[in-house]
């Protein structure tokens, strides 16, 4: 039957899991990115990690090596959007979380106008309504290729392919008509509720 597989874990968790500035910054990235929960940021993290790692071992590598592994490590970084052909690899040890953050479908799906909010972004994409390249992805937390960003849709027969889809219309006004509104609507209820009181004491 051969060896039995094993999951290698994705991710590694914090040292010190009561750090309150790190708890604070990651509740910041779960509302601003739409995470479920802190493994997904944990991942993010793990993978950047991963990137810093390697660039600090080419010091200690022969030449030849360290030029070998910097040709392989500039080009999956270039394919994932993270460089150029200019960008010094020691750049890379200055990035934050939020550089891997932005490359997840869920974040490029919201970004590209196809959903109204992260959240929405990432139901659509979990129902199977999105396509990359031509192929359904219902993983939220797909790392899109920059070759891959221009070519995300919606599946053909997927209801939401039609622009006036109730779920896909953008509220009229601007974001901030919207919140004026709303500010507006909530001033007025208590006055509302007021009044209703005064005509029940009538009676």
């Amino acid at each position: 039957m051969g060896d039995i597989k094993r999951i290698r874990k994705k991710y590694t968790t914090p040292m010190h899991p009561w750090n309150k500035e790190r708890i604070d910054a990651e509740r910041g990235y779960r509302r601003k990115f739409g995470l479920t929960n802190k493994k997904e940021l944990w991942k993010a993290e793990s993978i950047l990690k991963g990137f810093k790692d390697q660039i600090k071992k080419f010091p200690s590598m022969s030449l030849e090596q360290a030029e070998k592994q910097k040709t392989q490590l500039r080009a999956r970084l270039k394919k994932y959007g993270f460089v150029d052909e200019t960008t010094d690899l020691g750049e890379v040890l200055g990035y934050d979380t939020e550089i891997i953050l932005e490359r997840r479908l869920q974040t490029i799906v919201h970004k590209k106008g196809l959903a109204r909010s992260v959240k929405q972004a990432r139901q659509f994409i979990t129902h199977e309504h999105i396509l990359v390249d031509g192929k359904i992805i219902n993983a939220p937390g797909y790392i899109v290729t920059a070759s891959e960003e221009s070519n995300i849709t919606f599946k053909p027969t997927s209801v939401l392919a039609n622009d006036a889809h109730a779920e896909r219309k953008q509220p009229e006004g601007t974001q901030e008509e919207r919140k004026k509104k709303s500010t507006q609507t909530q001033e007025e209820e208590p006055e509302l509720v007021k009044l209703s009181e005064e005509d029940k004491d009538l009676e």
